[in-house]
């Protein structure tokens, strides 16, 4: 059995959203996979009361305490050990679920994951990663999008193996392309980081990479699966296209290429690298952003990356 906990609590419109999403994604739902509803408990069957009967592939733990989305992650933590996202993670280092995902405290579903489940051996930064639409309707892989600001070369060349097991794993792409977002394609373009970045990528006989490449060849087809960058360029990137959906939106315009520019139809990002399956969704997601963020997470959760991740390592040696 896949057990999944959900924070109910977690987001700008929980609860309501958070339950919401997960009677919409109870349907859709494995045979094998129960959901876990993790917070107040009272608050949660009120919300409960006007959607109808429980479903039965869904349960509720009581988590009296809320971590707030502006609070400091670290404090909060050690401070609410019975908030609904320490709880969460309580569970997942227990073994007694098999994911967790939340739309909650960022920063607390960061340091949680690597308070409790922790990095794999080998790996020094799990990365938050984003999928990539492409225009033939394909998807790729952006890593790191915000967990690292400030990454070393050695850093950015673990992206690289990361992004390529979830390319592998998760969209089946037998040999995914590694790319190094730059600013020209050349092999000397860029700062000391990237330069630096370029040759270990380039180097390392366990990816694909095919050198740099410039944003505007982003969402072509065939180019990249996997784009590899720190966590302040792939913020940045991201949000800007998530900009250009909601001004698209706003003027009337659907696309179905735009649409997956939606933060809703991903639902939200998996942390790689570390010992368990955590997924951090958008925080004003509303119930069908949740359901999303669920279905990915169960996704993610049978393609057993962390497992994956450690035979990749173990069998051609660890990044030093």
């Amino acid at each position: 059995m896949i057990r999944i906990a959900l924070d109910a609590m977690g987001g700008d419109f929980a609860p309501k959203a958070t339950v919401e999403g997960a009677y919409l994604a109870a349907k859709y739902l494995s045979p094998e996979t129960h959901l876990v509803l993790i917070g107040q408990e009272e608050v949660i069957k009120s919300i409960i009361h006007t959607l109808g009967e429980l479903p039965t592939n869904v349960s509720i733990v009581h988590a009296p305490e809320v971590i707030g989305m502006g609070e400091h992650p670290t404090k909060a933590l050690s401070q609410k050990p019975q908030s609904s996202i320490s709880v969460g993670f309580q569970l997942l280092k227990a073994k007694e679920v098999e994911a967790f995902c939340s739309a909650g405290n960022t920063g607390a579903m960061h340091v949680g994951a690597l308070f409790s489940v922790k990095a794999i051996e080998g790996i020094s930064r799990p990365a938050l990663i984003s999928h990539v639409p492409k225009l033939d309707g394909s998807f790729g892989v952006i890593l790191d999008v915000g967990a690292n600001v400030d990454c070393k070369p050695q850093v950015l060349q673990q992206f690289g193996l990361l992004g390529t097991v979830y390319a592998k794993h998760v969209f089946n792409i037998a040999k995914p392309k590694v790319v190094l977002l730059n600013l020209g394609e050349e092999e000397q373009k860029g700062n000391a980081q990237t330069q630096e970045a370029y040759q270990l990528l380039k180097a390392d006989t366990r990816l694909n990479f095919v050198g740099n490449m410039e944003s505007r060849e982003m969402f072509k087809p065939n180019h990249a699966d996997v784009v590899v960058c720190d966590g302040f360029v792939g913020n940045v990137l991201i949000k800007m296209a998530e900009t250009y959906y909601t001004i698209l939106k706003k003027k009337k315009y659907s696309d179905p290429f735009f649409d997956n520019f939606n933060y809703e139809t991903i639902g939200g990002s998996p942390i790689l690298g570390i010992n368990g399956n955590v997924v951090i969704g958008h925080g004003i997601s509303n119930g069908l952003a949740i359901q999303n963020m669920i279905l990915l997470t169960e996704k993610i959760t049978k393609a057993a990356l962390a497992e994956k991740i450690k035979e990749q390592l173990q069998t051609n040696g660890a990044f030093q």
